[in-house]
C-alpha cells in the first residue's frame, strides 16, 4: 500500500474554536473551492480545514491514485490538537474517500456529510466525468468556466479555473483509470457514524440517485435530502439552499 502524503490545508475560523470540520473536494478541484462550507461553518463557531487531495492544487504528486490511496491520506489527516473530527464534509470524489476513511476507522470523525458522493459510478457516469474533465483541461480559463457556468459566484468561477490549472491532468486521468470498477458500496454499508447525504437533483445531474441511493440508505445511520434544481455541485449551483440544508442537518 502506498504511504500517505501530507495534504496542504486552508482554514476558516479561529484556532480556539471548539468544533473542528474537515472539508474534502471533488475530482479536479481544490480545497479552496469548498469555501462556502468554510465560511458558513466559521460563522457558526467552527474551525474548518479544507485540504487539497493528492495530485490536486499544491498537494504532492504520486503514482497511486486509487481511491484507497486518497483515503489513506485523509485517515492520516487529523485536527491540529488530535482527536477525531467533529464533522467531515466530502463532495463527489471527496465523498468517496471520506466514506472509505470513516468506514475503516469509526473514531476518525464523529459525523459525516456527503455531497452527491461517488459511491458507485456506472459507465455512463464515468463518461460524463471524463468528458467534463477533458473539456476543463482543454480551456482552463476564467472565461471558459464563466461561459459554462454563468450563474456561479465569481469566486467559484475564478477558483475553478485556477484548480484546473493547478491539477495534474495525469493524476485526474489516472483517478479514473486506476478505479475501474468504481464501487465502494461495501464501505458505505459499514459506516457506523451518523451520515447525511445531500444529493443533487437527478433532473439536472446527480451521481447518487435511484437504486444506488436506496441501497445505501438501508444502512440505518445514513439519511438523505436533495437540493432541487442543483447539479452535481450544489454548493456552486444553489449555494444558499445548500448551506441552509447543511446548517439544518447539523442542528437536528
Amino acid at each position: 500500500m502506498t504511504a500517505p502524503v501530507t495534504l496542504p490545508r486552508l482554514s476558516w475560523g479561529g484556532p480556539s474554536a471548539p468544533l473542528r470540520a474537515l472539508l474534502v473536494h471533488g475530482l479536479g478541484s481544490t480545497g479552496a473551492l469548498m469555501w462556502r462550507y468554510g465560511v458558513a461553518l466559521s460563522e457558526a463557531g467552527w474551525r474548518a480545514d479544507a485540504v487539497d487531495l493528492r495530485g490536486h492544487g499544491t498537494a504532492p504528486r504520486t503514482l497511486d491514485y486509487s481511491v484507497h490511496a486518497y483515503a489513506a491520506d485523509l485517515s492520516a489527516t487529523t485536527p491540529e490538537h488530535g482527536g477525531p473530527w467533529d464533522l467531515v464534509i466530502g463532495h463527489s470524489l471527496g465523498g468517496t474517500t471520506t466514506t472509505l476513511a470513516a468506514s475503516a476507522d469509526p473514531q476518525w470523525t464523529r459525523r459525516l456529510l456527503l455531497i452527491d458522493p461517488g459511491i458507485q459510478l456506472a459507465d455512463s457516469d464515468r463518461e460524463i466525468v471524463r468528458s467534463s474533465q477533458e473539456q476543463s483541461f482543454e480551456d482552463p480559463s476564467i472565461a471558459a468556466v464563466r461561459a459554462e457556468h454563468p450563474h456561479w459566484h465569481e469566486t467559484d468561477i475564478e477558483l475553478k479555473a485556477l484548480a484546473t490549472q493547478q491539477a495534474s491532468r495525469w493524476a485526474v486521468d489516472q483517478t479514473s483509470a486506476q478505479n475501474d470498477p468504481w464501487d465502494i458500496r461495501d464501505a458505505a454499508s459499514r459506516l457506523r457514524v451518523p451520515t447525511h447525504i445531500i444529493g443533487s437533483d437527478p433532473l439536472v445531474h446527480s451521481i447518487f440517485t435511484g437504486a444506488l441511493a436506496e441501497e445505501v440508505l438501508r444502512n440505518p445511520v445514513v439519511s438523505m435530502s436533495v437540493i432541487q434544481d442543483a447539479g452535481h455541485s450544489p454548493h456552486r449551483d444553489k449555494p444558499e439552499e445548500t448551506i441552509a440544508e447543511v446548517l439544518r442537518v447539523l442542528s437536528a
